[in-house]
């Protein structure tokens, strides 16, 4: 039997739940979210023009194209030894084993000392690439962070993001948000584990964890610090077998912050731009997942089911997790192609906002795993009247059971 998911019955009750500020929400951002933000050779804004920061993939080719000698020869041979799902992560954890397994023993070229170098010469690169600042325009960034600091909240939203780049701490600084990042202090922030692990700031203050690292954080005697300085690559990327107590904290208390959240009664984490590639937060969600089952993940993906394989593997054992597709959804465990109902009054711009056209000649499809039009139905949720050009009245029948009231002004 062919079975088939309503949309607009989910995204009804999705736009409560974000107009209201009662329910635990927070966010994981991966690649996908910076990678959705194209901008031109100014670094204005352009539908046409390239991604503010590449994806995984493109990182990883444009860090091998950028090291030379026999960094570069060292490093393709461990990338090709890595199988075919290795990535610059993955390289970078091979690197750091290998500084610390060799000492004066060669390996294709390299020793102890010369991988310590090439570690160095990757994150340095990773800086490079991922060190764009947001575009002077207003953009999706812009507009999550206005939804989140434009609700009076019972919680803080709480973000975990994969990527190292400093654009959500640039959106919260120019909306005046606060925002809190694990880190205390002035000249030289310092990570500070015992208030990441509390929940005693103010809900107005949102949190920002950045699980794999961050652009600006370096290791200071036996500190960690944020300086804020795009150079500083130190950090990037935890390799949870080399790093000694003082360089693990920050990752380790991280992780449990994500743990913490995820077993908290009655929470929801949206994932956006997450290619659920990354066996550790995986291994968490997991886990989180079958231990508490009032906790609900909501994991937008951009592309076509049959190629989220990671989240729908995930979904099928844990139905509390819902995978959303372009062209199909896993909710509560059974796959289905969308398939929206009948169009209710007032309900036709609000449906066109996460289900419509991505290009003039293509068939609708579900929107909302593009981080732009996923942080526009957020800025969105509060609106009643919407009004789209051209747009016919529709007749007035119900979105769903129970989800009128939400929808007509």
């Amino acid at each position: 039997m062919d079975s088939v998911h309503n949309p607009d019955r989910y995204m009804a009750d999705l736009r409560q739940v974000l107009s209201q500020g009662r329910k635990r929400i927070g966010l994981l951002v991966g690649a996908g979210a910076p990678l959705s933000i194209k901008v031109d050779a100014n670094g204005f804004l352009n539908p046409t023009g390239q991604p503010l920061i590449p994806d995984v993939d493109s990182l990883t080719a444009r860090v091998l194209g950028a090291l030379t000698g026999t960094e570069k020869t060292a490093a393709a041979a461990l990338l090709a030894g890595l199988g075919a799902k290795a990535n610059i992560e993955t390289l970078l954890s091979k690197v750091r084993l290998l500084e610390q397994a060799l000492g004066t023993t060669p390996i294709h070229g390299l020793d102890g000392a010369g991988y310590a170098a090439l570690g160095k010469s990757i994150c340095k690169e990773i800086g490079s690439l991922v060190g764009p600042k947001l575009p002077s325009e207003r953009n999706a960034y812009n507009e999550l962070i206005a939804w989140i600091s434009g609700t009076v909240r019972s919680n803080a939203v709480e973000i975990f993001t994969s990527n190292y780049d400093l654009l959500f701490e640039e959106a919260f600084e120019q909306a005046r948000a606060p925002y809190f990042d694990g880190f205390s202090g002035g000249s030289a922030p310092f990570f500070d584990p015992v208030t990441v692990a509390g929940d005693d700031l103010p809900s107005r203050w949102s949190r920002l964890w950045k699980l794999h690292g961050s652009l600006g954080w370096s290791l200071e005697g036996s500190a960690v610090v944020r300086r804020g300085a795009r150079d500083a690559t130190q950090l990037v990327y935890p390799d949870y077998l080399k790093y000694d107590l003082t360089q693990k904290q920050p990752y380790a208390a991280l992780f449990e912050r994500l743990k913490t959240f995820l077993l908290t009664p009655d929470t929801l984490l949206l994932a956006i731009g997450f290619s659920f590639r990354d066996a550790h937060v995986c291994a968490v969600l997991d886990e989180t997942l079958a231990m508490n089952a009032n906790t609900a993940v909501f994991a937008f993906q951009y592309g076509y089911l049959d190629n989220e394989e990671g989240a729908c593997r995930l979904a099928y054992d844990r139905p509390n997790l819902s995978v959303y597709g372009a062209d199909a959804a896993v909710i509560n465990g059974v796959r289905g192609r969308w398939q929206p109902g009948e169009l209710a009054k007032n309900w036709g711009e609000i449906r066109a906002s996460f289900w419509d056209q991505r290009t003039p000649e293509g068939s609708a499809q579900f929107l909302l795993g593009d981080f732009q039009r996923f942080a526009r139905f957020c800025a969105l949720a509060q609106a009643t009247e919407l009004t789209r050009t051209g747009e016919v009245e529709a007749k007035p029948e119900a979105v769903s059971e129970g989800a009128a009231t939400e929808v007509v002004s």
